[in-house]
């Protein structure tokens, strides 16, 4: 059991109060002999002190909030352990290139935000974390089924944040998360960027190794800037000046690992790697749901309803002779 206010029993002692109080009520008779013994009323006078006593006691023990253990069950549903690594570079609050129409698309980060908070709610049995990264990893939430969390997380990764793009902190840090937690069918790290870094060799190996050693599926939805090249292209370039992107889209498909990646232009096509990446993460899972603990505050002050429910009934109780 916990007790979540363990300061509550230094208020115990007043459950002796009755026992100490005397009251005033009575009649005033020059010689007690002529008093008759009332053993009714001097056994209904204790039980008063007591039922007094264990009311005030009934209230000190809720104050004090015992609780039962939480509790581990086990579930098992259709989902994935997955880590959202979202870029928080200052560029992610750009729009998209728009459309032919010359309207003003909508924020990228605003999109982001918006698509990934409805793939969340359509996935009740996810584990999910979440980490951020601009000039170094940002850590978001840890992987968990606890959706106000994530939520709160994502909220958090899509704000703006410094005009640099890390994403080997970002991978690295998505990648330690997968530690702390049991594997559990598909785990999965979704990548969501509108930028490739540069990663040092040290980095790469490091990164490959992990990525490996975990069995992780990586998903890379680039974000294209307007001009920029795509991730797909067959142009020759020279190995110094080969576009950030293209080098990290290789380097994923060096890994041997099972990867996939998707540009987006707009809101649309962001949606739709979103729904691809769904159809394909809706595996077997078995997880543990944390169950809160009993509050057994309830059942004291239930007590204490009761016993001053009886004690206006001994109060309003009357002996005729």
């Amino acid at each position: 059991m916990i007790i979540l206010n363990p300061w509550a029993f230094a208020l115990l002692p007043i459950a002796l109060l009755p026992f100490w109080l005397k009251g005033h009520q009575g009649q005033h008779y020059s010689w007690l002999d002529i008093i008759p013994e009332d053993l009714f009323s001097d056994r209904l006078n204790l039980a008063v002190k007591v039922i007094m006593s264990l009311l005030l006691l009934s209230i000190v023990i809720a104050l004090a909030a015992p609780r039962g253990a939480d509790e581990q069950v086990p579930r098992v549903g259709k989902g994935a352990q997955t880590v959202m690594v979202i870029d928080r570079s200052v560029s992610m609050d750009h729009p998209f290139a728009g459309d032919s129409s010359g309207h003003v698309a909508e924020i990228k980060s605003a999109a982001a935000r918006r698509i990934i908070t409805q793939f969340i709610d359509s996935r009740p049995n996810d584990m999910m974390g979440v980490v951020g990264f601009t000039n170094s990893a940002l850590y978001g939430i840890k992987i968990t089924t606890n959706r106000d969390a994530i939520h709160a997380a994502i909220v958090a990764a899509t704000s703006p944040s410094l005009n640099q793009t890390n994403i080997g902190a970002g991978l690295t840090e998505a990648v330690g998360l997968f530690d702390n937690i049991q594997s559990s069918g598909s785990r999965a790290v979704i990548l969501l960027s509108d930028g490739a870094g540069k990663l040092s060799p040290r980095v790469k190996f490091l990164l490959s190794e992990r990525l490996k050693s975990r069995k992780l599926s990586i998903y890379w939805i680039m974000l294209r800037e307007p001009g920029e090249p795509s991730i797909f292209s067959k142009e020759q370039y020279d190995e110094d000046r080969t576009p950030n992107s293209i080098v990290l889209h290789k380097y994923f498909q060096s890994l041997g690992l099972k990867y996939k990646a998707y540009e987006a232009d707009d809101p649309e096509t962001l949606q739709s790697a979103i729904n691809d990446i769904d159809s394909r993460e809706k595996k077997a899972i078995q997880y543990r749901e944390t169950i809160a603990g009993y509050d057994y505050s309830k059942v004291f002050m239930v007590a204490a309803l009761l016993l001053v429910l009886l004690m206006l009934v001994i109060k309003n109780l009357r002996v005729y002779e």
